[in-house]
């Protein structure tokens, strides 16, 4: 089976390397690893942040592992040239549709959550973000009004067989863990949120063992601080799915430590952390891999097959974490290539 590796910019490729590690330490035989350039770096050695090579590279194999896109070097480019654009294409061309973001707190780290630890302790949630709609990849530009001001916009759309294919993503995702689905919209003003409402409770009618609610965005983002403990799987837009992914990796006290997948209809996937390249520290040692590694567990679990080398690594994240493996995102003083040291000792 055929890994790409796309580490990106950024912390990216530092954190790539402690992934790497982790997964070359469990002797998996029958992965094959193939890297390939993205984001800034790619723009700078080939003129784009996708280049054809790398995108038939994602076509080619059978998961893909990605560090993280965004160079400050890059902010003045045009904006179908700008580092974000390679994560945006990938998503689109494979039809990564569905995005999990699962957030549960370490027993460990309940004390970095901004949150009391008695609150923080009860997260065990997981987010189901639709990635290829919304608002992202909506009609968006600049123009001039009647008045002669600038004026930007950008348009929010869904349709029906968009949102109905995200339902049964979640709605599967709900019944494989509690039995509970929140849907989470705008209803209230949105006629984009209307339509989803209205799918997600039609499509409600094929998982009678899942328990629907539904909130509103706003809402949701208070739920997640007052009551967390209540959620077991959200699913939500695109730019609603952004912001509450965020917010509830700090929640589990750190954006460090969550990991995501994207998944097409069949199981292929885009594995990524969601803390972004953070350019202003990309060299110094300073970035948390172990979302990263986690990333890779997913990647595993999910589109590889094998249940059993992610559960290790998991373990092996959790058993370091008992340990006092602490970067600076947690209040540690460990530099990213000692935290991967953790990680492979408790492997070990």
């Amino acid at each position: 089976m055929l890994v790409a590796l796309f580490a990106g910019d950024g912390i990216g490729p530092e954190i790539m390397v402690e992934a790497r590690r982790v997964l070359d330490a469990l002797e998996l035989d029958d992965l094959r690893y193939e890297e390939g350039l993205v984001g800034g770096a790619a723009y700078k050695a080939k003129g784009h942040p996708l280049p054809p090579e790398t995108l038939d590279l994602a076509q080619r194999a059978d998961a893909i592992l990605f560090g993280a896109v965004g160079d400050f070097d890059c902010d003045g480019l045009e904006r179908h040239l700008r580092p974000e654009q390679a994560i945006l294409g990938l998503r689109k061309a494979l039809t990564l549709f569905s995005n999990l973001r699962p957030a549960k707190v370490f027993p460990e780290l309940a004390d970095a959550s901004a949150l009391k630890p008695e609150v923080a302790s009860a997260i065990d949630l997981l987010i189901v973000r639709e990635l290829n709609g919304d608002v992202y990849f909506g009609e968006k530009g600049m123009r001039t009004t009647a008045d002669g001001l600038r004026e930007g916009y950008d348009v929010m759309s869904y349709n029906e067989a968009e949102v109905r294919r995200i339902a049964h993503s979640a709605f599967k995702a709900a019944q494989a863990r509690r039995g509970k689905l929140c849907s989470v919209d705008k209803a209230n003003v949105l006629e984009t949120s209307q339509l989803w409402r209205d799918v997600v409770i039609e499509v409600s009618a094929d998982y009678p063992d899942v328990e629907l609610s539904h909130m509103y965005v706003d809402n949701a983002a208070m739920q997640l601080v007052r009551n967390p403990g209540q959620f077991d799987v959200i699913v939500t837009g695109n730019l609603f799915g952004d912001i509450l992914s965020d917010q509830a990796s700090m929640c589990v006290g750190s954006i460090g430590m969550l990991a995501s997948a994207s998944l097409d209809a069949n199981g292929k996937g885009l594995y990524e952390p969601i803390h972004g390249s953070a350019p202003d520290i990309a060299g110094q040692g300073k970035a948390n891999p172990m979302a990263m590694i986690l990333s890779a567990a997913m990647m595993l679990r999910f589109s590889l097959g094998k249940a059993e080398a992610a559960d290790r690594i998991e373990a092996a994240v959790a058993k370091a974490l008992s340990q006092g493996a602490r970067g600076a995102d947690l209040g540690g003083s460990m530099i990213t290539r000692e935290i991967g040291d953790a990680v492979l000792a408790a492997l070990a």
